[in-house]
């Protein structure tokens, strides 16, 4: 059985043994040891802080194989983005051209630079061990996070985010980075992404200004952009379930899309209730759902549900057990 929970400083370690499994491509886990030390720390303040109001702060939730003691996956929040460093992205614009002379009109597509200071929310870091992948553990990781949003909104922006990995390869050659990034910049495309996570001054001391004329690029480079890698699929499809969608931002790296949803209308965070658990026999057949405890002390797992009014619940011995939960603990169900 596999457990979701809040890390914690003593996770430093085998965390980052981890996190150095993710790859290219996932920006948010190029971290130092020192950086996720420091990451820790802050998702630890997160957790037990009394004030709603988001700021930047990150929740840092593992998995850890219950059987085992290890930690299998890693995913984030990131209360809110931009701020003393904006966050960037590119916009794809399309815009009407027409010449009566020649009798000719088209659509014309740029992509322009956009850099949003007072940022929304982003989910993101997610990264789960490939021998663990299935079975509803990758759900488990990514949608328990979507609790902790809804028992605390207010510290929590209006709108959520998902920056989807773009399409790169196993060494970590990225087409679009190739053909854009690369000409500015004049550094591999994982030394840029890794450098984006300790500061973005290099992106607005080196990127381009003006807009980016999409059909001057190579036909092989436009096919990837707004498009995701093979490994992010699934993460993808999840987000569109609980009612994600691109709005034309993409990536500045690798193009990659950002998924947008007003923080209310995720599926799972509108759903989300509030049971008291009582004692008793789960039926063989009760319906399965992600069930999480309270946001300061943080635990979800994959369970048998059974309900026996709109207000309680019965959850099965080895669910409370992973949850620790007492006697008199309510829990949050999804789903």
């Amino acid at each position: 059985m596999e457990v979701v929970r809040a890390a914690t400083l003593d996770d430093w370690e085998p965390l980052f043994d981890l996190i150095e499994r993710s790859g290219f491509g996932l920006t948010s886990l190029r971290l130092t040891k020192a950086q996720l030390h420091e990451r820790l720390e802050w998702s630890h303040f997160a957790f037990t802080r009394k004030s709603e109001r988001p700021g930047g702060e990150p929740y840092v939730f593992v998995m850890e194989d219950l059987a085992t003691g290890a930690l299998v996956g890693t995913s984030c929040i990131f209360a809110k983005t931009g701020g003393y460093e904006p966050f960037y992205a590119y916009e794809v614009v399309t815009e009407a051209k027409a010449s009566e002379e020649l009798d000719v009109r088209a659509s014309v597509r740029t992509l322009q630079l956009k850099r949003i200071h007072d940022g929304p929310t982003e989910i993101g870091s997610l990264f789960l061990l490939p021998e663990f992948r299935g079975q509803g553990r990758g759900s488990l990781l990514s949608i328990a996070r979507f609790s902790m949003i809804a028992q605390r909104p207010g510290r929590f922006a209006s709108e959520v985010i998902a920056e989807m990995r773009g399409v790169s390869d196993a060494q970590g050659h990225s087409p679009f980075w190739e053909a854009v990034g690369r000409h500015f910049f004049h550094v591999d495309f994982p030394v840029a992404d890794a450098l984006s996570t300790v500061s973005k001054k290099f992106i607005e001391d080196l990127m381009p200004q003006h807009p980016i004329y999409w059909d001057l690029l190579p036909a092989p480079v436009c096919a990837v952009i707004g498009q995701v890698h093979d490994q992010t699929r699934p993460a993808q499809t999840m987000l569109q379930r609980e009612g994600f969608a691109s709005r034309g931002l993409v990536d500045i790296f690798d193009a990659g899309p950002i998924l947008h949803s007003p923080r209310d209308a995720i599926r799972s965070v509108a759903s989300c209730r509030n049971p008291s658990v009582r004692t008793g026999d789960v039926p063989a057949d009760a319906k399965r759902q992600i069930v999480t405890t309270s946001a300061a002390r943080f635990r979800a797992v994959h369970s048998q549900v059974h309900w026996i009014d709109d207000g309680h619940v019965i959850l099965p011995e080895t669910t409370r057990r992973a949850l620790l939960l007492n006697a008199a603990d309510k829990v949050w169900t999804l789903g």
